[in-house]
């Protein structure tokens, strides 16, 4: 007999998006922590990606989630690494990641339904426009797994073939 998992409390949006944010954490520090074991030379190795090295991956999951928490507090948006580039070491990129993605989550942890059904603005150099909290969460939480993905990749491209898993199953079984 196949063991089942049930569901302790029902799924809401705010629980369904806490839990999102809570995941995002936990993903990248386990990615951070099995790169930390790695030869450092190899997170600078470049491969042809949306961006060329696994440390340039991380450096844009970084910046974006900073950009979107700004969003979503509707506090002043950072000046952006793409912007301006990116000078820190290796040790910041890993640190700071995963501050930032803990960071990200505590603030989602605190907010009610109502605040995530919130709309906020927000002014790009591509576009202005309003939406959800719930929308803006979402979508940068969407959009660190898919650079996670992308360290995968990379890595194996560069010859790490251990990476840890990081599904979102996963994290409901043992996070």
């Amino acid at each position: 007999m196949t063991p089942t998992i049930e569901a302790k409390t029902a799924v809401t949006v705010s629980s369904l998006l806490h839990d999102s944010a809570a995941y995002n954490a936990w993903a990248n520090k386990r990615l951070v922590d099995w790169l930390q074991t790695k030869p450092t030379d190899l997170m600078d190795q470049q491969v042809p990606s949306s961006f060329p090295t696994l440390k340039a991956t991380l450096v844009h999951i970084w910046d974006t989630q900073r950009f979107w928490l700004a969003i979503v507090q509707q506090a002043p948006v950072p000046v952006s690494f793409r912007q301006v580039g990116f000078y820190g070491t290796l040790d910041e990129v890993f640190t700071e990641i995963v501050a930032q993605s803990e960071q990200f989550s505590a603030y989602v942890q605190s907010l009610t339904e109502a605040e995530l059904e919130e709309e906020v603005y927000f002014t790009t150099p591509w576009v202005d426009g309003v939406q959800t909290r719930i929308s803006f969460i979402h979508h940068c939480m969407n959009h660190s797994t898919y650079h996670r993905g992308q360290v995968v990749t990379i890595g194996r491209i560069v010859g790490l073939t251990d990476a840890p898993m990081t599904d979102y199953s996963f994290y409901r079984l043992i996070g």
